[in-house]
């Protein structure tokens, strides 16, 4: 709860706080019916107080909504993974149209839809929403990954469930701080990140969705992926030929799309990864990149928490 009580906390700080929509009273809208206020990080808007017709333009968006039993009418796909995340099962995906991609949301399609809430990024769709607000009350979050917390929130309130929200993320923090007790020292086993993009190797680091996962548990990273002394705790890049610097006592490799799984066979397939400590020793997995970087919500959150279990627990 320590933590929840942060997560909304640095909501506030972050100027898309909860303060204006909790769980006051609605006012009475200007023509479908009520509506409560949110303030986002474009502003303040009016919203239903039940949304029926939600599309949602980041990765984020839509497990929040999946999370929160909201199935979207409408939603963007994420580029490279030319998907939405089917870890929750086809049967919850069936019947939403692609609205574009998050980068590029294709406003004729979103208007086509008629919805009634619209959940976007700040970081992603910025230029967009001016038009997006025309359609349709439009709800931002400012950044992605490492407010990924206080995202949830904010949406979940946007979509009338902001105690179930809470309750979610509550119940998540619970999970991985009972998982990272039960390991015993659970610090001193240092866990690698690493995802293969077409052009380039990186290294997530703390403040990055996964990374910031695998903290809750209080398991350790190492070194290199602390990124000490840099602004952006995120991630980092690292060459091919530097690949022993992804080493840790057990490594987990994603892949975003089909072009960075051909860099990833090639790279994985060298002396150099083959020489790193974790493969010696069995200890590095391949996971799903939609879980581990593209879910960022409280469902792929305990996807990755699964992952742990499978791979740590034992």
């Amino acid at each position: 709860m320590r933590r929840l009580a942060v997560a909304l906390t640095a909501a506030l700080a972050l100027g898309v706080g909860l303060t204006a929509c909790g769980e006051s009273d609605p006012v009475a809208g200007t023509g479908t019916g009520e509506t409560r206020e949110i303030t986002h990080a474009m502003g303040t808007t009016k919203v239903p107080v039940e949304p029926k017709r939600v599309v949602v333009l980041d990765t984020d968006k839509i497990d929040t909504a999946l999370s929160l039993g909201v199935t979207p009418v409408g939603a963007a796909t994420a580029g490279e993974a030319k998907s939405w995340p089917t870890y929750f099962g086809a049967d919850k995906l069936a019947g939403i149209t692609e609205v574009g991609v998050l980068t590029e949301p294709d406003l004729e399609a979103i208007n086509a839809l008629n919805p009634d809430l619209i959940l976007g990024s700040k970081f992603r769709q910025e230029k967009f929403y001016d038009e997006l607000a025309k359609i349709a009350p439009t709800v931002f979050t400012e950044k992605v990954g490492v407010t990924w917390k206080e995202n949830f929130l904010l949406d979940g309130a946007a979509l009338g469930k902001e105690q179930q929200a809470k309750d979610l993320l509550a119940e998540y923090e619970k999970r991985a701080e009972d998982f990272g007790a039960k390991l015993g020292d659970a610090s001193s086993r240092k866990v690698s990140i690493v995802r293969f993009m077409p052009t380039e190797i990186r290294l997530y680091g703390p403040d990055s969705f996964s990374g910031i996962v695998v903290g809750d548990t209080g398991l350790g990273r190492p070194e290199r992926q602390m990124l000490a002394g840099k602004e952006d705790k995120r991630m980092d890049r690292v060459s091919p030929e530097r690949i022993a610097e992804a080493d840790g006592d057990v490594v987990f490799v994603t892949a975003y799309g089909e072009k960075a799984a051909a860099e990833q066979a090639k790279v994985t397939g060298g002396t150099l990864w083959k020489s790193l400590s974790a493969v010696k020793a069995g200890k590095a997995h391949v996971v799903s990149d939609e879980i581990w970087m593209t879910g960022i919500g409280v469902g792929a959150a305990n996807k990755i928490l699964d992952d742990l279990e499978k791979y740590l627990a034992a």
